[in-house]
């Protein structure tokens, strides 16, 4: 794919707390610093942004896997649809990179969400999903059952897609209501959280991301359909995990889907922080959920230097941030963190926490991050702590 020059269309921001739609109103430093970093994800020979952008100072910092370059990329535009006022001064022609990367992931192996999050991102852009994506997603409503051997996560998306898509046009509420039952039905713990899977070894894991996913799925039909019970389990999942944040606001990353302990809190990733949980907590903050507003900015201060290892994950000088905060040594590779949440399972010992002597930093970011960080708080006028916070600023 190649890269795009031009002015793409300006579109109404949704958001509450957002700056009217089309509104010449100054970026918040967020935004600006979201949209600066992008910029340096961004791959113009490949059309997309990248994998993995390396913060080790190598000369060649961004790293492309293609099927991860096309998924992260239609994340990012489901962020850019935030700010549609900036997009005329960016290096991208937002409706033909759509449909290039709609077609690329006709093409490339890639994850079973990109659907959901290329309907998602194409309905927020208010433009149109090219045809052959919307066949694909049009085929999952014949069988939807046939969806049950996805991972959660995948789930979700495409339920967040097919809502987007239910918002413009009527007839994709039949999908969106099959999926919902779906995911209520095959894929909650015996609580609150959700499985990482309805089959196999990862029924038995649930991850921080996977509830983020399920949750904000729910509410976006519950706020679509008007659907009492899936905005209840989506409540009750914000509650159980306010209920379990961190003494510094940080979000563990393991939990038992049927205990609801945390069996593991490492890695601690930014992303998590800055954007996908305020992108369901913002949910749940128009639904009453008690202490939600405040675990979103408990949640960010740990990006400002809240944390265990007392330091900010920004790095003005590239307008990136550091993704996470991870166990040194043999314990941070995957199997054995892995081993190590079975264990806590099984020992109950509640995942603790480590010391900053035991962590360090990954040294890298994903661009989709800068979507999420977009997406939950491009636009927003009602964080000014936050979105205009001093680090922010200084970095401008």
């Amino acid at each position: 794919m190649a890269g795009f020059e031009g002015s793409p269309s300006h579109l109404p921001d949704k958001s509450a707390g957002a700056a009217e739609a089309g509104s010449t109103a100054e970026l918040s430093h967020l935004s600006k610093y979201g949209l600066a970093g992008l910029r340096r994800c961004w791959m113009p020979e490949r059309g997309t942004w990248s994998h993995k952008y390396h913060l080790d100072g190598r000369p060649q910092p961004n790293e492309s896997v293609p099927p991860s370059d096309l998924y992260y990329s239609l994340n990012v535009l489901l962020g850019l649809s935030r700010v549609p006022g900036a997009l005329a001064a960016e290096p991208y022609e937002v409706p033909d990179l759509l449909v290039a990367l709609c077609r690329g992931a006709m093409l490339l192996p890639v994850r079973n969400g990109t659907w959901g999050m290329a309907s998602w991102a194409a309905a927020e852009l208010d433009l149109d999903l090219p045809a052959p994506l919307a066949a694909k997603m049009a085929g999952f409503a014949k069988d939807p059952s046939e969806l049950a051997r996805w991972r959660t996560q995948d789930i979700g998306l495409t339920l967040s897609g097919a809502c987007a898509l239910a918002a413009r046009d009527p007839s994709w509420r039949p999908l969106a209501g099959a999926l919902r039952d779906l995911l209520m039905s095959e894929f909650r713990g015996r609580g609150a959280l959700f499985r990482d899977s309805g089959r196999g070894p990862r029924r038995y894991i649930a991850t921080f991301a996977t509830q983020v996913y399920a949750a904000l799925a729910l509410y976006q039909y519950g706020e679509l359909a008007e659907d009492a019970a899936a905005i209840q389990a989506a409540n009750a999942c914000v509650e159980k995990l306010i209920a379990v944040q961190g003494e510094l606001g940080e979000w563990p990353w393991f939990y038992s889907p049927d205990t609801e302990a945390v069996v593991d809190r490492y890695e601690v990733y930014s992303v998590h922080q800055h954007g996908m949980a305020p992108a369901l907590l913002h949910h749940a903050v128009r639904h009453g959920v008690p202490g939600s507003r405040a675990a979103v900015v408990r949640g960010f201060e740990w990006i400002f230097g809240a944390n265990e290892m007392g330091i900010s994950m920004l790095l003005p000088g590239l307008q990136l941030i550091y993704r996470s905060q991870a166990l040194r040594g043999l314990h941070a590779r995957r199997e054995m963190r892995v081993l190590r949440a079975v264990a806590s399972a099984v020992t109950r010992s509640g995942g603790r926490a480590a010391g900053a002597a035991a962590l360090r930093l990954t040294e890298e970011m994903r661009s989709y991050e800068f979507g999420w960080l977009l997406w939950s708080f491009g636009g927003r006028t009602d964080y000014p702590e936050l979105t205009n916070h001093a680090q922010f600023v200084a970095a401008a």
